[in-house]
């Protein structure tokens, strides 16, 4: 239990004991940081929750309700305050921040990672079609799926990460007779850029091979230059590449079988010779059609076979990462997953939001062998890797961003990335000279500044789970940004070296720089010990 949860847990306990056997408020009591230093450490809304209950005073409650928490803290509380209509402010001692630091340090690597109830997740994402390079719309979903999975695994769950790959279906074949027209020095309908000519050249025989090897051929080498440029990116290796095309294959093919459980369910039925879902009944605005009137399957067949195959496969969760463009489908698969007998929430659909690349304020674009798109790997080329996956996941997953490709790479304090990077590496400098073991025991009372610091440490755990319940990274870049500002607020104002507090400030160098590494790991950012 960290400083903070111990905080918390003093509190709640206090609570309970003047309630006594008087059931609990539906609310849980606040803790947190006010606004104004004048407030206290912590206040909390916990006497205003409680007088209801107990038929009294908001105020004459927090009075009893802090002497109760100064009695469980004995030593960690400086005083109490009943401010307002009833919040308690506490305003605690240079004791729980010495062993708020120490338990910090304690917890070494692990420091922030815990999962309630562990859960076994899939975390299917970037998903491409295997005709071309991966775009710029891509490169954010590679960062934020990434992130989420590296998120979730931290705190705890059991993480599976998943591709699907679209290689069935018409485009297969469009894309095959691109290559074959490149092949044969002719211009082709769809699929343009340099990289359909340079297929046609590493493929042998393309000229005259027959389209569907073609095809395959073709996506084999796309799904090459994908590996590695997600490697590139810093994006761990999928544990599965599920290929739409295996939901064909077998007697009888998966695509049957996910009909055959929907059928099961008693959630199709026949009309116009086509094969309906019933998916009104779960929430849809109206019935789906899963195969037509001329025995071809919609693409939500395929779609219903594909989390049919991932259910029987265990997992608690599932998390669908999609592009901008799949927002009016999310409706209809979650009707089809209960249709299967799923719960609905189980299975989450995030829907990401376009990105925009800008210089100087103006439109940038820059593809050079693609097409009518930017390329993840011109991305990299352009700001690289540590500033694309900042930029790409320091706002939320579900809002347009733009990302200012000068700023990106401009090496000054206007520069979020390179400001966290910047206070990890001078903390390594501060360490690597002093070259001792560092101390958690303050010998003087401490100053504002150090207090703010191990306060912003003493928040990862809470931000940590928050920002994996909400699959929210952005939080995760926020809280590194803040605390390398917090940090330089404590270097500015408290000498570290040569100091007579030189230890116990090491040691709070020391849990700055591990927590600093650890937020721009989860964004797959690296933390450099120089630059």
């Amino acid at each position: 239990m960290t400083a903070l949860e111990d905080l918390r847990a003093a509190l709640e306990d206090a609570a309970a004991d003047l309630r006594g056997s008087t059931p609990p408020p539906r609310a849980r009591p606040s803790l947190e940081r006010p606004p104004k230093a004048d407030f206290g450490d912590y206040s909390s809304n916990a006497a205003m929750l409680l007088a209801p209950l107990l038929g009294e005073p908001p105020r004459v409650v927090a009075e009893r309700l802090g002497e109760a928490v100064c009695a469980r803290l004995t030593g960690r509380v400086a005083r109490v305050e009943v401010a307002g209509p009833g919040f308690l402010n506490l305003f605690l001692s240079d004791a729980w921040y010495a062993d708020a630091l120490d338990g910090v340090l304690a917890a070494g690597e692990r420091y922030g990672g815990a999962a309630a109830r562990p859960e076994r997740v899939n975390v299917e994402f970037v998903s491409a079609n295997p005709t071309g390079p991966l775009h710029l719309g891509h490169a954010r979903n590679a960062a934020y799926g990434d992130a989420i999975c590296r998120l979730l695994a931290f705190h705890g769950h059991e993480v599976a990460r998943e591709f699907y790959v679209n290689d069935a279906g018409a485009q297969v074949s469009k894309f095959a007779a691109a290559i074959q027209a490149r092949a044969r020095g002719e211009e082709p309908e769809e699929y343009v850029g340099d990289y359909i000519a340079e297929l046609a050249e590493k493929i042998p025989g393309a000229a005259g091979m027959d389209l569907e090897a073609l095809g395959r051929a073709g996506i084999e080498h796309i799904l090459d230059g994908m590996r590695t440029t997600l490697a590139r990116f810093r994006v761990e290796p999928f544990n599965m590449w599920f290929s739409e095309r295996s939901l064909y294959d077998g007697d009888p093919p998966p695509v049957a079988h996910g009909l055959d459980e929907l059928d099961s369910h008693g959630s199709t039925y026949r009309a116009d010779d086509a094969l309906w879902l019933r998916s009104s009944g779960y929430g849809d605005d109206k019935d789906r059609v899963l195969v037509k009137s001329d025995g071809a399957y919609t693409y939500l067949a395929p779609d219903v076979a594909y989390h049919q195959n991932k259910r029987e496969r265990g997992f608690d969760r599932m998390i669908d990462v999609w592009g901008a463009d799949h927002h009016g489908y999310v409706q209809r698969m979650k009707a089809a997953y209960a249709a299967l007998g799923g719960d609905p929430g189980e299975l989450e659909l995030l829907i990401m939001q376009f990105v925009n690349l800008v210089r100087a304020g103006m439109p940038v674009p820059m593809s050079k062998r693609a097409g009518e798109f930017v390329t993840l790997d011109e991305l990299i080329d352009e700001i690289g890797t540590d500033a694309a996956r900042w930029y790409l996941l320091a706002r939320s997953h579900d809002t347009t961003i733009e990302v200012d490709l000068e700023l990106a790479t401009r090496e000054s304090a206007d520069n979020p990335v390179y400001y966290v990077q910047y206070a990890h590496a001078r903390i390594a400098k501060i360490l690597e000279r002093a070259g001792a073991a560092a101390d958690p025991v303050p010998t003087q009372p401490l100053e504002p500044a150090e207090r703010a610091l191990i306060k912003r440490l003493v928040a990862f755990g809470a931000e940590v789970a928050e920002a994996a319940d909400r699959r929210a990274p952005h939080r995760i870049a926020t809280y590194a940004l803040e605390l390398s500002r917090d940090f330089a607020g404590f270097y500015e104002q408290c000498k570290v070296l040569g100091s007579d507090h030189e230890p116990f400030r090491l040691a709070l160098c020391q849990a700055a720089q591990r927590v600093i590494a650890r937020s721009l790991d989860l964004l797959g950012v690296e933390a450099p010990d120089a630059m």
